[in-house]
């Protein structure tokens, strides 16, 4: 539920901290904006306010062309409300709704088409499919505004198969054509390059220390302002780099990419590894009674599972540094050349080589490429509990991946030796089941404090 006078409160002020929680639709002209829009401020009687932008294009109002709504971090309305929800959330964010049937998704849900529709209506008064084709508008409203991609790459990157059917979904969703958009626009570069907004604080110095101390030769490249890497997302493959810009709230994504029609997902996996939709406010308002906070911490994602399940299990019982030097010998020997680059090595390629060249216990290389065969052979292989079976996997190998690699929320790494000796520091009435669901968060507080 919305509070209507902290809402006005923050439209007046254009309180950044609110960007992206709440939207503010203008009766007179059907216009929906940010909390941050710079446009004139209309009177308190001729607004509404909604929880998302769905919503608000639900109720007949079409999105802003100065503020750019779809521009804004992710509304956290349903957060913490089903963990179904969310997960269908991000699961049709990273495209499953492009490439599968609604009951095939259900189905990786293991739920009824007809439980997840009264979800998606109770919480967000929409179906999940006119959930998924708005995103995917608003996806592609962004890229008329921030690019000069042609109308046509625009229909396919934002997971269309046809240019009519863009055409006709995009006018009935947003009450505008992708010609009206792209006359609007103001881009100043041919790169492909996007704004990543976040809501304040960030703290861009701890993450950055964070990733820059694990970076991988050939594969990362991390410094005071910016992270870059090189990546894969199903056939797809390429490199990006984020720039902070810290006075706008925002990243300057840029983006190479061999197949563009992936690109939604890819840029909402890149949104996860630098963890923008999280509402920090919510998080450390809930956990400033168990420990000492660092405002602004952000979760420091890694790009899929299985590369968090590699360097989890080859950081097992050893020194972040010492795991980097296996890491980058890793990337050297078996990643694929791109460039004066490296991608991160195939399952296929782990579990074909016999790994002579790691300096490792013979046991700990079987279990290498026992997670390699259990990507080749599962269907899920993302779902980290049947790790557990392989020799040489534990509780922290698949809660760290968990973590890092599914950005979840809610992991506290009790077996790990820096937050042991964090622990120590806060007193022994310490319960850190009192921190859920943000228990990920209260791992790297516990960490920050080493």
């Amino acid at each position: 539920m919305l509070n209507l006078e902290v809402c006005q409160r923050a439209r007046l002020s254009r309180d950044a901290r609110f960007d992206g929680k709440f939207f503010t639709a203008v009766k007179t002209t059907k216009i929906y904006c940010r909390s941050i829009c710079p446009a004139t401020t209309p009177r308190e009687e001729n607004v509404r306010y909604f929880v998302s932008a769905i919503q608000s294009a639900a109720a007949g109002y079409r999105p802003c062309l100065r503020c750019r709504p779809d521009s804004a971090p992710g509304s956290p309305a349903w957060n913490g409300v089903s963990t179904t929800l969310e997960r269908a959330i991000r699961l049709i964010n990273e495209g499953s709704l492009q490439d599968s049937s609604l009951k095939q998704l259900c189905e990786r849900l293991g739920v009824s088409d007809r439980y997840l529709r009264q979800l998606f209506n109770k919480h967000l008064g929409v179906s999940p499919k006119t959930y998924a084709l708005y995103q995917q508008c608003l996806f592609a409203k962004q890229l008329l505004h921030q690019t000069k991609l042609p109308i046509t790459q625009v229909a396919f990157a934002s997971g269309f198969n046809s240019v009519r059917r863009f055409n006709d979904y995009f006018q009935s969703q947003l009450n505008l054509s992708p010609s009206q958009v792209r006359k609007s626009r103001a881009v100043t570069t041919e790169a492909l390059q996007l704004q990543l907004y976040y809501r304040p604080p960030y703290d861009w110095q701890h993450l950055q220390n964070f990733l820059s101390k694990r970076a991988i030769p050939g594969l990362e490249y991390c410094n005071e302002n910016s992270y870059a890497r090189t990546f894969q997302w199903l056939d797809t493959s390429g490199y990006f780099r984020v720039e902070h810009i810290a006075a706008k709230n925002r990243f300057l994504l840029t983006i190479e990419l061999n197949d563009i029609s992936h690109l939604k997902a890819i840029v909402s996996n890149i949104r996860r590894i630098l963890d923008l939709d999280v509402d920090t406010q919510m998080v450390e308002q809930d956990l400033q009674a168990y420990i000492a906070l660092r405002p602004g911490l952000r979760l420091p994602g890694i790009w899929s599972m299985f590369e968090a399940g590699i360097r989890a299990i080859l950081g097992q019982q050893i020194s972040v540094t010492a795991a980097g030097n296996l890491l980058a010998i890793l990337v050297a020997t078996l990643g694929q050349a791109a460039g004066e680059r490296y991608l991160f090595p195939t399952p296929q390629s782990i579990l074909n080589s016999k790994l002579e060249f790691l300096k490792i216990p013979a046991s700990r290389k079987q279990t290498l490429r026992s997670l390699a065969q259990h990507y080749l052979s599962h269907n899920k292989p993302d779902n980290p509990q049947p790790w557990l079976e392989l020799k040489g996997i534990g509780a922290w190998t698949v809660d760290y991946a968990r973590l890092r690699g599914l950005s979840h929320p809610d992991i506290y790494l009790a077996g790990d030796l820096g937050v042991k000796k964090a622990v120590t520091k806060t007193g022994n009435n310490f319960k850190p089941e009192l921190a859920s669901p943000w228990r990920s968060y209260l791992t790297l507080q516990l960490w920050s404090q080493l």
